[in-house]
């Protein structure tokens, strides 16, 4: 699961002020406080969404379908709520005052998280014998309640603190912004890759220490943000446009719309009459970046699916890979180095990919190529999930075996868990080609709009799995999604699943024509002191939406149908 999953909030945070010379004292200090911060985040929640299956199943009697929807619940909410808390923020309570409740909310939810976490019988700290009585219901509640406020405070630090994008460059070219995109992006993801590592070294050598060493790093998190906030090192970025400015255009323009129907006005595009010289509410600013997202709207909806191929890691794949022989050699092979492998393409391949845009063809980066990175990558991820349908037709082959999780021994195939490293590596690839891509893939002007949509519907995608596994397990009354994996089909499950990707593949490619040249209609040369260049540019937009609507005259089927 690549660090993207959980990046990109609602505002424009100007990282080159950290990051980009001259490096001051403050910058440095601020620097290595985002760098900590980040990675102390990331290791709690990798934490979580880690061992979240194992402990559901094992320790509190979960079905797997039930793990595995609790799972991607969990990550769809973590990833959705830094986009309405930045929002919150700026709008009713201010930074500085959220950001405490957040650090109030993730260590309440780490410790609470903890109290659950210890064992169900007796067990000795030092030389204190404590005796655990804490019922199966309240511990399910409690285990409840502190996903949910782990969740909100993390949605809290993400939304204020963390470097989430690379979208205060709006002074460079597209060229630097990308740059900076793929070099934040390979940053963020060593990252990462540490926090796996730690994770992997703990499920391996001291299991019992996650009790303990979850709420030391929200304290320790805690204690560097708060030395952030005294020496003001947390940058504070302009208000801008929101997602929910854009529901409040569409929705302002369709009251409108509807009120000057019978005074029998006509005007090029329905969203003008939002526009405060129409009789609307919002700038005109706010109404453009409107007509532009619902012209991305067909590209924000086909990263649903994907979205959901991606999330098998922490759900389907993660069940297969427990079931499997992880026992090497005497050593037991933590799951977590199965995260941490996946992460390796974006690792190897980000660079070469920058020499290659950036020295050998730095043309390439807008247009066709995009689209084409996007449908590799998709593909890439169908063939993961087909790949791992065949894994699982494999792995019932094998003889079963013993092997120890959570204390408590478990029945699982003899095939070993290494045969599994390439679905992983397949979606690693597909998150390398499909991320930097969907970055630049709306016109630079309104990049950090287009990629809070993004941040929304990769949310989508989680809750959309979770629904399929939901559904997949009723229609099948339970075999496509077993709770004895042995017992049941979960490779037709990621059949199913692959068959939808590349149906989802083709109505990208469908539509992707008509998104070659947002690049070349952008907004670069605008200028607010400008006004007549303001309106030539607006008059090129009318054209330019006027052509999409000719284009869509001709939508195939599955348009249609979507």
């Amino acid at each position: 699961m690549s660090v993207t999953d959980f990046t990109i909030t609602d505002e424009n945070i100007a990282l080159n002020d950290y990051l980009l010379p001259p490096y001051s004292m403050t910058k440095i200090q601020a620097g290595i406080c985002l760098l900590l911060v980040e990675l102390c985040e990331r290791f709690t929640f990798f934490e979580v969404v880690c061992n979240m299956i194992p402990f559901c199943t094992v320790k509190l009697g979960y079905s797997n379908y039930q793990a595995a929807i609790l799972n991607l619940c969990f990550i769809g909410t973590s990833i959705l709520t830094p986009v309405f808390v930045g929002w919150l923020a700026d709008v009713y309570l201010g930074r500085n005052k959220l950001v405490c409740v957040g650090l109030f909310l993730h260590f309440l939810g780490t410790a609470l998280l903890s109290v659950v976490a210890f064992p169900m019988e007796d067990f000795y700290l030092g030389p204190y014998h404590v005796v655990n009585n804490l019922p199966t219901e309240e511990q399910n509640r409690l285990f409840h309640v502190a996903l949910l406020t782990i969740s909100l405070g993390t949605g809290g630090i993400r939304a204020i603190v963390c470097p989430l994008g690379a979208y205060g460059l709006q002074e460079c070219g597209s060229q630097k912004q990308m740059s900076f995109f793929n070099w934040f992006h390979w940053l963020m993801n060593l990252t990462v890759t540490a926090a796996f590592l730690g994770i992997s070294y703990i499920q391996h050598s001291r299991p019992w220490a996650f009790v303990l060493l979850i709420p030391f790093v929200s304290a320790l998190m805690a204690l560097i943000i708060l030395h952030m906030i005294y020496y003001k090192l947390i940058y504070q970025p302009e208000k801008y446009s929101s997602p929910l400015i854009t529901f409040g255009v569409f929705v302002n323009a369709l009251k409108t719309c509807c009120l000057s129907c019978h005074l029998g006005r006509s005007m090029t595009s329905w969203l003008d009459h939002a526009k405060k010289k129409n009789g609307g509410c919002y700038s005109e600013p706010h109404v453009e970046d409107t007509k532009f997202f619902f012209t991305l709207l067909p590209f924000f909806i086909f990263q649903i699916l994907y979205r959901t191929c991606v999330m098998q890691i922490p759900s389907g794949y993660y069940l297969q890979t427990m079931n499997s022989n992880l026992n090497l050699d005497g050593f037991l092979l933590p799951i977590a180095v199965m995260n941490a492998i996946s992460i390796l393409p974006l690792l190897i391949l980000v660079p070469f990919m920058e020499c290659f845009s950036t020295c050998l063809f730095p043309w390439k980066r807008d247009g066709p190529f995009q689209s084409a990175c996007i449908i590799a990558g998709n593909l890439s991820a169908a063939l993961s999930v087909m790949v791992a349908g065949c894994f699982e037709i494999h792995r019932k082959q094998f003889p079963p075996v013993e092997q120890p999780l959570s204390a408590k021994v478990l029945t699982v195939s003899s095939m070993p868990g290494l045969h599994l490293v390439l679905q992983y590596i397949l979606l690693g690839v597909a998150e390398t080609l499909v991320n930097p891509a969907s970055y630049s893939f709306a016109p630079r002007t309104i990049r950090g709009t287009s990629m809070n949509f993004l941040t929304l519907f990769n949310g989508f995608g989680c809750y959309t799995g979770a629904l399929l596994v939901k559904l997949v397990y009723l229609i099948s009354e339970g075999n496509w999604f077993p709770n004895t994996l042995n017992k049941g089909n979960l490779e037709n499950f990621f059949f199913l699943l692959a068959s939808l990707t590349l149906l989802n593949v083709l109505g990208f490619w469908s539509v992707s024509q008509r998104y070659c040249n947002l690049n070349h209609f952008n907004a670069q040369n605008i200028s607010g002191s400008n006004l007549e260049e303001t309106l030539l540019l607006h008059e090129k937009s009318l054209k330019f939406y006027g052509s999409i609507q000719e284009i869509s005259s001709s939508i195939d089927l599955w348009e249609t149908a979507l």
